[in-house]
């Protein structure tokens, strides 16, 4: 008893499967995890360290690469990035894409342990190492806390009750504050009151640090117990510290802080990352979810949280959305949810059309039960419900019908000549099963590349693949099992049946035959003709534009503004302000953001925060729709160039997918900072030539300027000064520097000694400074310990790569036009790769040619052993080497259909159109089987060569044409999605042409293959 068989005498079974599937996908449609994008595995970890005092140089020097090279001998690692600063380092570990998120934890615990031991022999001015391996963290909800009147303090205070709220709501995984600003003790010594107590600066210093120093005082055993010893005395308040006592030196007299300084509390004087929303200051509170959590049902909940916290928030504090994954989330699937309806209804409405009501019913039920199967499988595997996933049930609807045609058409062709409903079933699937099996699978391997990748984009796109495997295999299983059992209850057998009637004489099969025979007399000018179109086809695709992940359909985009490097914070501040005012005065803008001193926190896996850079800020607009977003950025992009004369200014497009900071990166890697300087000013101009290239810089910045006040050992010797006293006076001096803490309840204040505001100097009054001499025991002017002053030109940052100190020039493409980074890329590759090099520099490639070549590369490792899999499969199918080359010649055919349709639509082969491309394979090669196996059949019987092979094509016409009409016209919502776009003009003119030519090209390839003969019958 065969499968079709059994299904159709075992209703029961076959009903409860039906149920099942039915029930069983409704209810598991509503268990899915929603995400607006798959999530994928930020393999990245943030190493930041201080060297107060230190130079770039010796930044990179002492601390940079001794934590390279101990970094470097983690087996794990891919590479290392490092910017080296004045006082500070920041290094990037990317691991290898072979370790995923369970393996991350104990890489990181690795890293840090070998850390650890480090750090002892690092220079003893270096503060502790910090280690962020939370980098890819996701603040999904991202909300602006803004108040008029309102402080940062009591914002901040405000923002830690949310905290402690907001993290109770199940689902939430955590919750950061960012923005906030840093609150200190002032304690404001003025040099003349010092002076004329004798008291010097550095014995005050000393005696608030040890003040409130935390250091055992050990145990004791009392009555056979341990008790801890803790004297008191540690200060805890204002008054405290005011009234702390100070032995006089000369006197002997009891002085107290107050006498000589004025403690006062205040946010710090130099900003630290500083946020503002619509031009108020701002602090951010990034919610990130669980994982594997219903998004939109979490933000619901913390929707509810909000708004019953509303009732007790301070009068003028206001909540402000920066950006809520749950509604993009809610938007995103509803709207992907409706073009899957839209899909689904068309393929069912195109069978109802061309299979007739009954038969199009069948299939339309079988394609339902299918989706909701796939649901189950789903659900049971953790794929999520998202753009990815839903696109690829999209691209599988047409794919899904394929096996249900056949069988139908079969068992149809089956009652024509007079056979039972039972018997035509059990004929159909006994014929079809095994090739159908194989002809599925074949689709499932096409798309096997991207499922089996383990770089971020494989990791992004990889659910398509798993969602197109269950989907395409239980579509295999429905047309052997549910299909024969609805034909059962729904076809009607023939009443009259005359044997001899040609069930295929309609005006298509009669057109279709002529053309085929034409083709078969003249087979070599058939294939010469194909070859010749596939070579032009070719050509043309080469001029098809290139890109690698399309921009989003959010209406939002950044625009980055550096100042001159050098800029202290607070300027940066001052013209950002001015940057924002002018924004916000747009039409058709709704709010704008921004961030100075670093990027936001991260609010989508594809945005790239950058580092920490005081030249640095970052503009977030959103507008009211994405077409005026597009008119706002022209705009922009004409006038703010000319408008503001200091920054310069970058636009970038939120994007799908893993994508790079800069779509061009050219990385010169040499010893000498002049020589790499001189090479990217070549590189530069000739990016700057090219009229579609924007934003072109280079990450080393501009050179600045550093005072170096020339310390004389032997005169400071005699008076008794360090350079460690000349750096804290001139510290004092000029600012201030922080010489303790103080503890307020869970709080720990900075304690910054400074001198008061009316004593203060500038630069040209340096010689004024007055330095403590502890051998006169009186001050002095410190001109007494230096020789002049020198100004010098330094390295503000020295980037490194893997070791070596590299220089990356960035440009970007003109995101209003046409021009795509991939075609500036190639008009500028090869003048760089031109250039005359010094030995021991070169230069190599990153941005968007790296990730795409990477993601590539990725695809191709699984590729080869992809295909030979497809091949064998189509060899064991047919037991023979020659069939499976006639089907596999057809493959390339697909791309005379894919640049056509690229071409004659402007759209430009993107990652995902390549992923489409991959997958036409499939889907022809399983189109070849169905044909190929008809042709196997009437030989069997012993019909003639040439007669089998033209019946057999007339008869596959409409399973053929139809699996892949209802492919194609299932992709057709996708056409207007900006990121399955490109990939369904790939898949629709691939398949459509393709199909055309294997019907025809498949029979002349197998009679030229087979050498036979048109028939003598003239038939």
């Amino acid at each position: 008893m065969n499968i079709a068989e059994y299904s159709i005498k075992n209703k029961v079974i076959s009903w409860l499967f039906l149920v099942i599937l039915a029930i069983g996908g409704v209810s598991s449609f509503g268990n899915l995890s929603r995400l607006e994008d798959p999530a994928f595995t930020i393999k990245d970890a943030m190493i930041i360290s201080t060297y107060p005092g230190a130079t770039s140089m010796e930044v990179e020097e002492e601390l940079t690469y001794p934590l390279e090279k101990e970094i470097r001998q983690l087996p794990y690692i891919d590479k290392i990035t490092s910017t080296s600063s004045n006082g500070m380092s920041q290094i990037m570990v990317s691991m290898k894409m072979d370790y995923g998120p369970d393996e991350l934890p104990q890489i990181w615990d690795e890293m840090r342990r070998k850390i650890n031991d480090l750090q002892p022999t690092l220079p003893s001015g270096v503060n502790s190492v910090q280690i962020i391996d939370d980098f890819g963290d996701v603040f999904g909800v991202m909300i602006m806390l803004t108040g008029d009147g309102y402080d940062y303090v009591e914002l901040k205070q405000y923002a830690d009750y949310l905290t402690r709220e907001v993290e109770l709501v199940d689902g939430v995984g955590k919750v950061s504050i960012a923005g906030d600003q840093q609150e200190q003790l002032f304690v404001e010594m003025s040099l003349e009151r010092l002076a004329a107590l004798n008291l010097d600066m550095s014995t005050v210093t000393s005696l608030l640090a040890q003040q409130n120093s935390v250091v055992s005082a050990g145990e004791v055993m009392l009555n056979g117990q341990s008790l801890t010893i803790k004297p008191n005395g540690t200060l805890s308040t204002v008054e405290e510290l005011e009234n702390l006592i100070i032995h006089g030196r000369d006197t002997g007299n009891l002085i107290r802080l107050k006498d000589v300084a004025e403690v006062t509390r205040g946010i710090q004087e130099k900003p630290g990352n500083v946020l503002t929303y619509n031009g108020k200051p701002a602090i951010n509170l990034g919610i990130a979810f669980s994982s594997g959590v219903n998004v939109v049902e979490i933000g619901k909940a913390l929707d509810a949280e909000l708004d019953r916290l509303e009732s007790i928030k301070p009068a003028g504090v206001e909540l402000n959305y920066f950006y809520n994954q749950a509604q993009e989330v809610d938007k995103s699937v509803a709207d992907f949810l409706i073009s899957l309806v839209e899909a689904v209804a068309i393929v069912i409405i195109v069978l109802l059309f061309a299979m007739g009501l009954r038969s199009g019913l069948i299939i339309g039920l079988v394609l339902l039960l299918t989706v909701f199967g796939t649901f189950i499988l789903m659900d049971y595997n953790d794929v999520e419900l998202h753009r990815i996933s839903l696109g690829a049930l999209i691209i599988a609807l047409g794919m899904l019908v394929d096996n249900a045609i056949v069988v139908v058409e079969g068992i149809l062709v089956g009652l024509k000549k007079g056979k039972t409903k039972l018997q035509a079933a059990k004929d159909i699937v006994k014929q079809t099963q095994w090739p159908l099996l194989g002809a599925t699978i074949i689709a499932i391997t096409a798309f096997a590349p991207i499922g089996l990748s383990k770089d971020a984009t494989g990791e992004f796109m990889g659910s398509l693949f798993w969602v197109l495997c269950f989907s395409l295999f239980l579509s295999w299983v429905t047309a052997l099992t549910l299909t024969p059992f609805l034909a059962e209850m729904l076809l009607k057998e023939e009443d009259k049946v005359d044997e001899n009637e040609d069930p295929y004489k309609g005006i298509l099969f009669v057109v279709f035959g002529g053309c085929l025979k034409v083709a078969l007399r003249f087979r070599w000018l058939t294939v010469v003709s194909m070859v010749a179109l596939l070579a032009v086809s070719v050509v043309g695709f080469g001029m098809v534009k290139q890109q690698f992940f399309p921009p989003s359909n959010t209406p939002m985009f950044y625009v980055d503004m550096w100042m001159p490097e050098g800029t202290d914070v607070r300027e940066t501040i001052k013209q950002t302000e001015k940057v924002e005012s002018y924004i916000r005065q747009q039409d058709d803008v709704e709010f704008v953001t921004t961030t100075v001193g670093q990027g936001m926190q991260r609010f989508a896996l594809t945005y790239q925060p950058e580092k920490s850079y005081e030249a640095y800020s970052q503009l977030q607009v959103r507008t009211t729709d994405r077409d005026t977003m597009f008119k706002v950025l022209e705009g922009l992009d004409k006038d703010l160039a000319n408008k503001f004369e200091q920054p310069t200014f970058q636009f970038k497009l939120i994007e799908f997918g893993p994508s790079p900071a800069s779509k061009i990166e050219a990385r010169i890697s040499g010893a000498d900072p002049q020589i790499l300087r001189n090479i990217a000013v070549e590189v530069e101009d000739i990016l700057l030539a090219d009229p579609g290239s924007r934003n072109v810089r280079h990450d080393w910045r501009e050179r600045t300027k550093e005072l170096v006040p020339l310390f004389n050992e032997s005169k400071a010797r005699r008076l008794g000064i360090s350079k460690t006293d000349l750096s804290e006076t001139l510290q004092m001096a000029f600012g201030g520097y922080n010489i303790g803490l103080l503890r307020d309840g869970t709080h720990m204040l900075p304690i910054v000694a400074r001198l008061p505001e009316e004593e203060r100097f500038d630069f040209e009054s340096l010689n004024n400074v007055k330095i403590w001499s502890p051998s006169l025991q009186t001050y002095i002017p410190v001109e007494q310990v230096i020789d002049g002053v020198e100004l010098q030109w330094s390295e503000p940052l020295i980037q490194r790569r893997d070791r070596k100190r590299t220089l990356t020039v960035l440009a970007d493409h003109d995101v209003l036009g046409d021009e795509t980074p991939a075609s500036l890329f190639a008009r500028v590759k090869p003048k760089v790769e031109a250039l005359d090099l010094p030995a021991g520099y070169n230069i190599s490639w990153g941005g968007e040619y790296e990730s795409s070549k990477d993601a590539q590369e990725s695809l191709f490792g699984s590729l080869p052993m992809g295909y030979l899999l497809m091949f064998i499969i189509t060899m064991l199918l047919f037991n023979s080497v020659r069939k499976p080359l006639v089907i596999w010649f057809t493959v390339p055919l697909s791309i005379i259909g894919v640049s056509i349709g690229l071409l004659g639509t402007n759209m430009p082969f993107s990652f995902t159109a390549f992923l489409g491309l991959l997958s036409l394979s499939g889907m022809i090669l399983k189109n070849g089987i169905v044909l190929l196996d008809q042709i196997n059949s009437e030989l069997q019987t012993g019909k003639d060569p040439y007669l089998a092979v033209v019946d057999s094509a007339i008869s596959r016409v409409r399973p053929v044409s139809m699996a892949a009409l209802t492919t194609i016209l299932g992709m057709i919502p996708l056409v207007f999605d900006a990121f399955f776009g490109s990939m369904a003009i790939t898949i629709m003119a691939g398949l459509g042409f393709a199909t055309v030519l294997t019907l025809i090209v498949v029979p002349v390839m197998f009679a030229i293959l087979y050498r036979i003969k048109p028939s003598t019958s003239g038939y």
